[in-house]
Order: C-alpha cells, then sequence, then structure tokens
C-alpha cells in the first residue's frame, strides 16, 4: 500500500497524548522506548546518552494520563566511564527479557551492548557499509524479536527511490540483511518494535521544514511483504517529533502503539508522549 500525501489526514485512532517534561539539563531529547506487556512502565533513551525509566499511569478504563516515578543517568562507555553529552546521539533501544539493553548511536554508527543500565558498555558487531551511511543518518531504529535477535535500520536510504535495508544479528560476529523495505518518498525511519503477535513495526518521520507528520507500517516477521500497511498516519503538526515506538495489547485485546517525542533539547518543541489504537 503506497504512502499518500505527506501528513494529508489521520489513519488510525489516536487513544491519549501527554506532556513529559523534566527541569534537569539531560531530560529531553528521547528517541527509544520500550513499554512492558502491560503497559504499566516504560523506560526510554536520549540523544546525549541518559537512560532512565518510570510508570505510565491510565484511568480505569486504560487511557493514558502522565508518567510517575520517572528516574534517568547517564549510560557508560565502554570503559565503564560516565559517558559526557557530546559525541552520543544516542538513538535506538531494545530490552531482551533478561534485562540486557542495547543501544542504537546515530553520528558513529554503532551499537553497545549492557548488562545493566549502570554498567559499562560492550561493543556488538558492526553492521554492514556502517562507515557509508550518511551523516545524521545512522542506525535510528533498534528492534529484538521473540528469538532475542537485533534488527536496525538506518535512517536514510542512498536515493528518494533506494529501500531500507535492515539487518539482522542473530549471534557470531556478522550481521546479516533480510530485507529492503519501500521508500516511501520523504519518509524516514525512527522506530521499530516487534509486536505481541511477533511482526514488525516501523515508526517513520516526515518533515518539510514546517512541521512534523508521523506513520506507523506493519511487515509480516519474515519481511515476505517489503512494502508493508499503514496502520497509522497523522496529519502534519498534529504531534511533535516522534521517533520511539513500543507496540503492547491491553486487556481488552486492543493492539497499541505507544510514542516519544523527541525534542532536540529545545523548549520550543514537544516533548509528549503519545498512544494510538491499531487494527489488528
Amino acid at each position: 500500500m503506497p504512502g499518500g500525501p505527506l501528513g494529508s489526514a489521520e489513519i488510525g485512532a489516536a487513544a491519549g497524548s501527554v506532556p513529559f517534561s523534566g527541569s534537569d539539563e539531560d531530560f529531553g531529547g528521547w528517541s527509544g522506548l520500550e513499554v512492558s506487556p502491560d503497559g504499566e512502565r516504560f523506560t526510554t533513551l536520549g540523544d546525549r546518552g541518559s537512560i532512565g525509566s518510570g510508570r505510565l499511569t491510565r484511568t480505569a478504563g486504560g487511557t493514558l494520563t502522565g508518567t510517575a516515578g520517572f528516574t534517568h543517568n547517564r549510560l557508560r562507555d565502554t570503559t565503564g566511564a560516565v559517558t559526557g553529552p557530546d559525541g552520543m546521539d544516542a538513538e535506538g533501544l531494545a530490552l531482551r527479557d533478561d534485562g540486557r539493553i542495547y543501544v542504537s548511536f546515530e553520528g558513529d554508527a554503532r551499537i553497545w551492548t549492557y548488562a545493566d543500565a549502570d554498567g559499562p558498555a560492550a561493543w556488538m558487531p558492526r553492521t554492514p557499509g556502517y562507515d557509508s551511511l550518511q551523516n545524521n543518518s545512522g542506525l535510528e531504529a533498534l528492534a529484538i524479536d521473540a528469538q532475542g535477535r537485533l534488527y536496525t535500520l538506518p535512517e536514510r536510504s542512498s536515493s528518494l527511490y533506494a529501500p531500507f535495508p535492515v539487518w539482522r544479528y542473530s549471534g557470531g560476529d556478522d550481521w546479516d540483511e533480510v530485507a529492503r523495505l519501500r521508500r516511501d518518498g520523504l519518509w524516514m525511519p525512527v522506530g521499530a518494535d516487534f509486536g505481541p503477535e511477533g511482526q514488525f513495526y516501523l515508526l517513520e518521520r516526515s518533515f518539510n521544514g514546517f512541521g512534523f507528520a508521523s506513520r506507523i507500517r506493519r511487515f509480516p516477521a519474515d519481511f515476505s511483504e517489503t512494502g508493508g500497511e499503514i496502520l497509522y498516519e497523522s496529519s502534519r503538526l498534529t504531534h511533535g517529533n516522534l521517533e520511539g515506538l513500543a507496540i503492547w495489547r491491553d486487556g481488552s485485546g486492543t493492539l497499541r502503539a505507544v510514542m516519544m517525542t523527541d525534542n532536540n533539547f529545545r523548549p520550543y518543541q514537544r516533548s509528549e508522549i503519545v498512544e494510538v489504537t491499531l487494527r489488528d
């Protein structure tokens, strides 16, 4: 299903949007997101290398109302030293069932892994062509499937008509290219997750210099269909710069997508958490 006019119409149903704000210098730029299977807890990753977690508060009917108990700290580098804000550009976040953390970076395109949020980083093997990715367009999205395999893709392809490569890490020293997802004009990948049914969800962003539009595409687990199905598409300026994506299913069986905005540490950009319902 090809993409329609960028941000021209709403597709899908919005379930809630709440502000997400803090006062310290490390609060902001939230780009990576994971949500617990019950939709109650979240973990998020900031551009400057901060990782934090808290609770999502809801009404009795499940509508998102805000957050509570959020705390965050700076990640460490491979020597165990606390990272500074410069040169991090952390973007993608994936959590394994045993608590292991994976973080993808955009500038110096790489993936680090952590046994826990307070420990030192360890290198993961580099993805193919990591040193030729476009500037500010590195490994933006990161996801992990039920088998513990990692998936990543760059924010940009080589041209407006070139598909996006998807790389998978199953162990060992190398990543395998498992798909090339169709590119629709200015839509760029910024977040990814696997849903509870095992399918791959991709959050994409379009920016025209005036405002952001966002959409979610779904792909089969084997990527046998590379165009994807558009489940959600916002009108431009409906939300801020949505980047993080997490998929979960509520107690009534409704599939939900939670997204987090990256405000780039700019006070005039929105910092919010958005949740939408998706069709099966």
